[in-house]
Parts: structure tokens; C-alpha cells; sequence
């Protein structure tokens, strides 16, 4: 099946400078307004998702009457004095990731407890909660959270039905784009649409279709839109989202003799045409760990979540330990889908023994009655345990609910924070995370925020909500096709491999030569409202090696 949608607007450079977000944003909801059912209508003569499934729909630029004559959308210097791709590509080349840098980057426009031990804090069970893992995508059972969940029985937000698109034309290239448009995973999905059209906004030509498939969010769904693609005649695919679904696009698409730009951050799915833009946890692990071992921290534990993501964050942190001559003294597994994490934290915390060894100093001080024993007593009162942790450095991960219940466990069972260097991944990177007291002083390694606020005021200007997490995937996909991909549909892969990477939403990538994205991260130290970043991303991979 295929989706119809509306024909965007066709912008150079210098159009951009003259039109602004607001303006378009107008235009989108007018022509909506003129295609959708009224709003009023009684919900049981609503139009469902899968009715949507229509002929086939590419997305194409519209001329706008502003832009001159000739004027080339990528290499046109705007209005505003941006450089223009070759100037970008030119400055200084041993320096600055790559000719899509300027594009990409600049578009147009705590204490111990108190013995007698309390009881411990209440953990609500959270029914039906998934793991949440923002950035990765292992199968669709891993995704869950307001921003990736759609309510039961509702529309999708940003879908709507347009009138027939005219006929495709042979010489225009065409970019598919995989994406979950229907099913549980639609919110997701239609959100990483609107980033890539507002990339398409920035960056394509007039001749430009991309081509939006829904994958539903199944393995199945994914090849019959794989199908569709290839029958389409496209030149790339961008997506599928999970990585069990680009296992069943990647060999139709290899056959075709097609690329994959996957969404998706599971390197075992990377190679031989595939690459993968997703955010990597290894990559996380080990940034943040070698920021820590260089500050003193010798020895290192981790909670993790028993699923393949929590397997690879102990696989990345054993890597990382042996490289530097680190010691890993603890990995400790739960289930994701609990909701008492008590027993694990407890047992990581060796608490049964610390507390016991408490006791029995007590014991033999109360036998004694001299005044050094009592002064001992005195400084043993306000202890729950006896001996410190056996690490430096605790790595938590983690996020959202899961990520607060955990925390909340670290002092009761006497993992001092301000002792212990709680560490995290990129699910930490999200409002609120200085909430819980325990994870305040946190480090974790997440991509530079600064051009990812652009984004997402450039996406709420134009779309009135804020994008998910994972949009500025597609948006960055979609700008590679729009300048890479030639005018007679060819696509040469060895463009987007250039080893001085590219300056995108989330900071400088690069494709490896095996198929996965590498990034550069900063550091960033959680507190009370937000977090600061202590220790900048790399401005080139050059300057990261």
C-alpha cells in the first residue's frame, strides 16, 4: 500500500530567507484544511489510518515564485551570507566534516540512611511498560513512552489525505522512506516524516520525489514496502526504523542493486549496502567511561536491562575496560519489565554482607566498656553499612521511569552518590533527569544540543508540536539524499563514506566503512534543573583522534 502526501513547497536558499517557517506553516494548514473531513465530524464516519493507504504519492518541491531564475537550492549563498556547498567543502578541508557540513548544520533560515534500616521506597509496578530505548531500535517490542506511542483508537496527527498526485515523472530521482505510519509505533513515525519534509524544504530541487512507505512496524510490513519502493524505481532507501525490519529490506534492496540509510543504531545489521544512522550504545559507553577513567575512576560496575540492549552496554564496557586496564567488579542484569528493581540494586550493593559486618562491629564494641570503644559506637549510629562498594563508578543503563525507580535505590542500600560517580547513556539526555537527587552530579554522553534546538524550534514553528527524539534522524537522511543523490537518479555510495564525516542536527557523523554511524559526543553532567555540558563534542573527527 502506499501513502499520499501533500506536495511540498520547492525553496532555494535565498527563497528560504525570504519566506519564513511561519508563513509556510499557514500554507500547510490551509491546504489541509481544504483536503482533510471537518474536524466535527462524528468519530464513527472518521477516515482510519489504513484507508489512507493510497496509490502511489510522492513528495515533490514546489517552484515558489520568489526564487530566481536558475538559482541552485544546495550550492546558492542565502540572503543571509551562508556559505554556499563549495565554499563549505573549500575553507579548509583537513579541518571541518565534510561539503555537506555548512548544509546540514547552517539550512537556510545525599547521604547514608539511618540505622534502623526503613522500609525501602515504594516502587509502583508500571503494567505494560516496555523498555524504553530512545535511539535504539532492536524490535518493535523495545519502544515505548508518550513520544513514540500513539493513543488507542486516535488518528495519527500529522496524516491526512491529499488529492491524486500527477503521474511520476522517469527522469526525477526518487528516495524511498520507510517509516511505521500505522500501527502502535505511528506517532513515531509520522514525526520523523515531518522532519524529513522539512528537510526536503531546506535542501531538494524541484526534480526530487521522495517516496513514504508504511512499514506498520512489522518485519512483513517493511519488505512489501520494500517492494513497493523497488517497483517504484527508487534510488535509496532511507529507513526502515527497527532492525528487524531492515533484516527483511536489506536483501530485496541488495538485489536492486539499492543502498539502505537504516534508522536504526543495531550494528549487527550494518554492512554490505546497509548503513545505520541510529545512535550507537557502545559508542555512549565508551566515551563516558574514558572520560571517567581520566579523572581517577579504576573500577567499574553497571545495572543494565536483560535485553539485547543491556547486552551490548556490558559488552561496550568490558571493551572499554580492557583497552584502558580498568577493572569491571560488578554487572548486575534486570528485568525490564518489573517494577521492583530492590533485589538486584541490593545485591550489586553487596548490602546483606556490609550490613551484617555493621552488626557484628557493633556487637564487639558494646562487649568492651572503654571510652574508645564507646566513642566508636558513637561514629557506628548513624551507619546502615560497614565498607565501602567495590567500585568507583556505577553506570546506569537507563531512562525515563525505570531509570528514577533505580536511582531512588542507589542510597537506601548505601551506593553513596557522593561517593560513587553514577554514569549514564543517551536515555539520559531528557527533561527532567535532575529530578531524582541520587543522579545529580551524573555524567553521561549524549550528542551536542546546540544545532538539535534549531531543529526543533524550525519543526515546531512549522508543525505546532515538538518532534521525537529520533527525528532529527530523518532529517539528516533525508538532506544526504537530497544533495547526494544525482539528477539522473544515481547514487554513489562512496559520497556519504568521505572519512571527514558530516555536521548534522546531533553533531559531526560519519559512516564507517562497515556500515555504522561513528559520532562525536559531549559529556554532560546532570543537575538540579537540567544538565551542563563539562566537556565539549569534537568540532572534527580529526580533532577527535
Amino acid at each position: 500500500m502506499r501513502i499520499c502526501y501533500l506536495t511540498l513547497f520547492r525553496a532555494s536558499l535565498a527563497g528560504l530567507a525570504a519566506l519564513s517557517l511561519t508563513a509556510c506553516k499557514h500554507y500547510l494548514a490551509h491546504f489541509q484544511t481544504a483536503t482533510q473531513a471537518p474536524s466535527s465530524a462524528p468519530a464513527a464516519t472518521s477516515t482510519p489510518p489504513s484507508s489512507r493507504l493510497v496509490s502511489p504519492a510522492p513528495i515533490r518541491q514546489m517552484r515558489l515564485p520568489s526564487r530566481p531564475q536558475g538559482a541552485n537550492p544546495i550550492q546558492q549563498q542565502s540572503a543571509g551570507g551562508r556559505p554556499n556547498a563549495q565554499t563549505a567543502s573549500s575553507a579548509n578541508p583537513s579541518r571541518r566534516p565534510s561539503p555537506l557540513s555548512e548544509i546540514i548544520s547552517q539550512p537556510r533560515q545525599t547521604g547514608t540512611v539511618t540505622a534502623p534500616v526503613p522500609s525501602p521506597p515504594v516502587v509502583h509496578p508500571m503494567p505494560g511498560q516496555n523498555p524504553m530505548i530512545p535511539g535504539l531500535i532492536q524490535d518493535p517490542e523495545t519502544i515505548t513512552g508518550p513520544e513514540m506511542q500513539a493513543p488507542a483508537g486516535a488518528l495519527d496527527e500529522a496524516r491526512f489525505t491529499a488529492p491524486p498526485p500527477p503521474p511520476m515523472q522517469a527522469t526525477v530521482p526518487r528516495v524511498a522512506l520507510l517509516l511505521p505510519l500505522s500501527g502502535p509505533h505511528s506517532k513515531l513515525g509520522n514525526s520523523l516524516l515531518n522532519a524529513a519534509q522539512l528537510a526536503l524544504f531546506h535542501f531538494a530541487g524541484k526534480n526530487f520525489e521522495l517516496l513514504p512507505q508504511d512499514t506498520k512496524g512489522t518485519p512483513e510490513g517493511a519488505a512489501d514496502a520494500a517492494a513497493l519502493a523497488i517497483g517504484d524505481g527508487a534510488s535509496l532507501v532511507l529507513g526502515p526504523l527497527f532492525a528487524s525490519s531492515v533484516e527483511t529490506v536489506a536483501p530485496p534492496a541488495r538485489a536492486a542493486g539499492l543502498t539502505v540509510v537504516s534508522f536504526s543504531n543495531d550494528r549487527r545489521v550494518a554492512g554490505n549496502g546497509v548503513f545505520t544512522l541510529g545512535f550507537l550504545p557502545d559508542e555512549q559507553v565508551e566515551r563516558v567511561v574514558r572520560f571517567a577513567f581520566k579523572r581517577g575512576m579504576r573500577r567499574f560496575a553497571v545495572l543494565a536491562p536483560d535485553n539485547p540492549y543491556g547486552a551490548s552496554i556490558s559488552a561496550a564496557l568490558e571493551a572499554v575496560a580492557v583497552d584502558l586496564g580498568a577493572d569491571i567488579t560488578g554487572v548486575r542484569f534486570y528485568s525490564p519489565l518489573g517494577g521492583d528493581f530492590s533485589a538486584v540494586v541490593k545485591n550489586l550493593a553487596n548490602y546483606d554482607n556490609r550490613r551484617q559486618d555493621l552488626l557484628d562491629q557493633r556487637k564487639e564494641l558494646e562487649n568492651r566498656e572503654d571510652e574508645v570503644a564507646r566513642q566508636a559506637l558513637k561514629r557506628l549510629e548513624n551507619l546502615q553499612t560497614l565498607g565501602d562498594v567495590p567500585f568507583d563508578a556505577l553506570l546506569v543503563a537507563d531512562g525515563g521511569k525505570r531509570l528514577q525507580a533505580i536511582a531512588a535505590l542507589l542510597p537506601y542500600y548505601d551506593i553513596d552518590p557522593n561517593k560513587i560517580r553514577i554514569l549514564g547513556t543517551g536515555q539520559w539526555d531528557a527533561d527532567g533527569i535532575g529530578s531524582e537527587p541520587a543522579l545529580v552530579g551524573g555524567w553521561f554522553a549524549a550528542p551536542a544540543k546546540k544545532e538539535r534546538r534549531k531543529f526543533i524550534r524550525q519543526y515546531t514553528e512549522m508543525y505546532a508540536a515538538a518532534p521525537s527524539r529520533l527525528a532529527t534522524l530523518a532529517y539528516d537522511a533525508t538532506a544526504l539524499a537530497a544533495v547526494f543523490v544525482k539528477s539522473d537518479g544515481q547514487f554513489d555510495v562512496s559520497e556519504i563514506t568521505a572519512p571527514q564525516g558530516f555536521a548534522g542536527r546531533d553533531g559531526i557523523f560519519r559512516f564507517h566503512p562497515e556500515g555504522y554511524a561513528e559520532r562525536g559526543l559531549s559529556i554532560h553532567q546532570v543537575q538540579e534543573r537540567g544538565t551542563r555540558v563539562i566537556q565539549n563534542a569534537p568540532a572534527s573527527f580529526q580533532a577527535a583522534n
